[in-house]
């Protein structure tokens, strides 16, 4: 199971037409413009899918169109996660499990958990789910970190598979590599950490600039698991200035107008969220003309 999840997975964004309804067909390009590359599965209603601002019957109808627009039959993880235990169980008690291959849980937001709180809110959520789960840290959305020491105590869950670590704190990831047992992965929430967490020995990454570079990442990676760094930077580098650029305004606006710039889907995006503004996505479209040029 957890091999399915070694390499490129992507955090998949919901495309919005002017309206800001779903945009289906906006979609469908996103994921055949993906699953030509080498990625290895799909991360569905994270950060990037919007999935704060997605209704829950609007959420059943972009897993089963993406289950349905999905030919190499890639992995799916769901995302899932909140500041409430209790929600978090009734919503995995009334979860169509059908086709969902494993569930990313959000550290809890707002509370601000103690360690040990974290460490039994993940572990009731574990004992209760019926697929794999895998820990997601994120201190600059949830406003508390989990503490590597937090990351190796759920490790030895037998319901856990790894964690995205996207603390950005390079030292935390390598207490957790130095420690962690063989099969417990370590998945870079950094785009550009990545490189050097799979140098530590990290099993991939979750990645927002894959939506617009799937390729480009896939072969980083792939080429990074091998421990072929030399060959892996130039991907590294090429891939620097569009997640400088798209960092700037936050996940997904930025990511939603570089697949503008791309002409995959639009670039709307539901409030509180509003769009990159004029001068940045004059930056992100040049960058794309220059890609498009070489």
């Amino acid at each position: 199971m957890k091999q399915k999840f070694v390499g490129t997975g992507v955090a998949l964004v919901t495309p919005f037409d002017d309206e800001l309804r779903v945009d289906f067909q906006g979609l469908e390009k996103l994921l055949r413009h993906i699953v030509d590359s080498q990625v290895r599965y799909l991360v569905v209603h994270g950060t990037a899918g919007e999935a704060a601002t997605t209704t829950p019957e609007e959420k059943k109808k972009i897993l089963a169109f993406i289950q349905a627009h999905n030919p190499k039959q890639l992995p799916i993880f769901w995302g899932m996660g909140g500041n409430n235990t209790q929600t978090v169980l009734q919503a995995i008690a009334t979860t169509d499990w059908q086709g969902i291959d494993a569930v990313m849980v959000a550290s809890p937001y707002y509370n601000r958990p103690s360690q040990e709180g974290i460490y039994e809110h993940y572990t009731v959520i574990a004992d209760a789910c019926p697929v794999p789960l895998l820990l997601y840290n994120v201190p600059a959305r949830t406003g508390s970190n989990m503490y590597a020491a937090t990351t190796l105590r759920l490790s030895t869950h037998p319901n856990i598979l790894g964690i995205k670590e996207a603390s950005g704190n390079l030292v935390q990831c390598m207490e957790i590599a130095r420690e962690k047992a063989d099969d417990f992965l370590l998945i870079s929430g950094e785009d550009m950490l990545t490189l050097p967490i799979l140098a530590i020995g990290g099993g991939g990454v979750i990645s927002t600039v894959a939506n617009g570079f799937p390729q480009t990442m896939s072969q980083m990676v792939e080429l990074g698991l091998q421990s072929n760094f030399t060959a892996a930077r130039s991907y590294a580098w090429s891939l620097l200035q569009p997640c400088k650029l798209i960092s700037q305004v936050g996940n997904p606006v930025g990511t939603k107008q570089l697949l503008a710039a791309l002409d995959i889907c639009h670039h709307y995006v539901r409030l509180p969220l509003v769009a990159a503004p004029t001068a940045l996505a004059q930056e992100i479209q040049a960058v794309i003309f220059q890609e498009r040029s070489k």
